[in-house]
């Protein structure tokens, strides 16, 4: 990607001697008023794997007490009705505005991006910090939420039952709120960090597609998130002072929220996803010793998706009472917006085919993505089928298809990436085989605890219930032992990842052999990035086809 003249370091110089961001300058006040965009990434790597951890508990609670539908385990009363909807609340809101959503962006895209672009750092770094200790606040009133009695609504806040619930939804809709701006300033600091700041002799199309996603990300991020902020901000005002605006007892209308709060969420969505489109973007190619196949449509199609993405909020709400031109108007555009996912996906495949592939951990979950999400995408089709979704609507249909999206899109798309990039942030490598051991052990127990629910779901069993009927007990408790299965590769991954910290700097500037900019300075990386002004000479993805000369 660039040609990088390095300054001389003398015979048996080792990295441990050579300046980087994790030695200079040190202490904690040192990081926690630090401007440098890899410190604030691993700030906020550290925070999302943390927020992780915690609604990953809480989803083995979900699991081990829908085993049995007594909930009773071992003699002992899991979860009772009330506790269950507060930790199946918990759960959705941790993982969904507090890990998925900046896991990526802020956190690998803090970290990376700007290398990518041949930039010391980004446009704002201040904002950039700033970001970040907003991000922290707004946790921090989720975190109270949870202490003072914790919220039972369901992530989605819905009305009328969220403004007269007596848990601490205003405390929780505060911390989203707060969060949101974390979300917009991080959009707006990556919108005009590719935009000025790209190295000498890098254009448009010269950049990573990992950059590409990472705009599209942002735009959505700075264009949807005030929606969210508005909706939950005039929940809260109607809760506190009881004025008509979703509650219809007093003159306002629920549907309106659900208007609301999809418009922004279906674009949410993207931005869960196309981050992790953008991370296997870039590990195909490297993976398969090819260059990317379609790389203008790739990126393209990250554009396509978050603008037709702001146009499909309406599939979530075929049953709640819109107009026969609605519903199919809607639909429609559901099938369309598949379409860029689609080119995607044929892209990649296009690239593997007569590549050279290896199969390395990042690789192994580059291709765990491209699997699961062609199964989330192509369900998403049948959700958007205005028969088939009449059946299927808040079914257990709908959590599988959710989850093979999410969680076998991004969350795979966020394990791939941080994989790859973790040479490179931390200077180590970790142990490849218990890596590839991590990696299968999450991909089997994914399936095994999702791909049942999509037969409950057809066979009507409802999303949302503590209580569930006998004969969906087997099913419940297959995908609970799947769960054990996800948990056990996890905190596999996370075993040998923090192992790997105790070792000396051991891993090469560039062990995977990539072409983009990242991997043209030391590991970890220099305080300022680069030595000298790197310059493209070359696209990102400049291998040779496997076969020619």
């Amino acid at each position: 990607m660039a040609d990088v003249i390095s300054a001389p370091f003398h015979a048996g110089t080792t990295p441990v001697e050579r300046r980087n961001y994790l030695t200079e300058p040190k202490g904690l006040w040192s990081w926690l008023t630090t401007v440098d965009h890899k410190r604030i990434g691993i700030m906020y790597l550290i925070s999302v794997m943390a927020f992780f951890l915690v609604g990953g508990i809480f989803a083995l609670l979900i699991r081990l007490s829908l085993f049995d539908p007594s909930h009773v385990i071992l003699g002992h009363k899991m979860l009772d009705a009330e506790t269950y909807n507060k930790v199946f609340t918990m759960h959705g809101v941790i993982m969904v505005f507090l890990f998925i959503i900046p896991s990526i962006p802020a956190a690998l895209g803090n970290f990376v991006l700007p290398m990518m672009l041949g930039a010391k750092d980004v446009a704002f770094p201040r904002l950039n910090l700033a970001s970040f200790y907003i991000y922290w606040a707004g946790a921090a009133l989720a975190m109270v939420a949870i202490v003072t009695g914790g919220v039972d609504t369901g992530w989605t806040f819905y009305t009328p039952y969220s403004t007269s619930t007596d848990t601490s939804v205003a405390w929780m809709a505060m911390g989203i709120f707060i969060a949101g701006f974390s979300s917009i300033f991080t959009g707006l600091n990556f919108i005009a960090t590719i935009h000025k700041l790209r190295a000498p002799g890098m254009g448009w199309f010269d950049m990573p597609l990992f950059c590409w996603g990472m705009y599209a990300t942002a735009l959505m991020q700075v264009l949807a998130t005030p929606v969210l902020a508005i909706t939950l901000l005039l929940m809260t005002i109607e809760r506190l002072f009881r004025i008509g605006i979703f509650d219809a007892s007093l003159g306002g209308d629920p549907v309106l929220f659900q208007h609301f709060f999809w418009f922004y969420s279906h674009p949410a969505v993207y931005i869960m996803i196309v981050p992790g489109m953008a991370i296997v973007s870039e590990i195909i190619p490297v993976f398969s010793r090819k260059t990317i196949f379609g790389y203008r449509m790739i990126a393209f199609s990250s554009i396509g998706i978050a603008l037709i993405g702001f146009l499909v909020w309406g599939h979530h709400m075929f049953v709640a009472g819109q107009s026969q031109t609605a519903v199919v108007v809607f639909s429609f555009l559901t099938f369309l917006v598949a379409i860029p996912s689609a080119i995607k996906v044929w892209n990649w495949l296009a690239t593997m085919y007569h590549g050279s592939i290896t199969l390395e951990t990042p690789m192994l979950y580059a291709i765990s993505f491209i699997l699961l999400f062609t199964i989330g995408g192509l369900t998403g089709v049948f959700l958007g089928a205005l028969s088939i979704d009449v059946h299927l609507t808040d079914t257990y249909f709908v959590v599988a298809h959710f989850h093979y999206v999410m969680m076998g899109g991004t969350v795979m798309g966020f394990l791939g990436g941080l994989h790859y990039w973790w040479p490179k942030i931390t200077g180590r490598m970790y142990h490849e085989r218990l890596g590839q051991i991590a990696a299968a052990l999450v991909f089997i127990g994914f399936n095994a605890t999702f791909f049942p629910q999509f037969i409950m779901g057809g066979q009507g069993m409802p999303r949302r219930y503590y209580n569930y009927l006998p004969q969906f007990q087997p099913m419940h408790a297959f995908s609970t032992v799947g769960s054990w299965i996800i948990g056990a590769g996890l905190f596999l991954t996370l075993g040998y990842l923090l192992a790997s910290l105790r070792k000396p700097y051991d891993a090469p500037d560039n062990p995977w052999g990539g072409k983009t900019m990242e991997w043209q300075t030391q590991s970890p990386p220099l305080t300022e990035n680069f030595e000298v002004q790197p310059v493209a000479t070359h696209g990102p993805y400049d291998y040779f086809p496997v076969g020619t000369h």
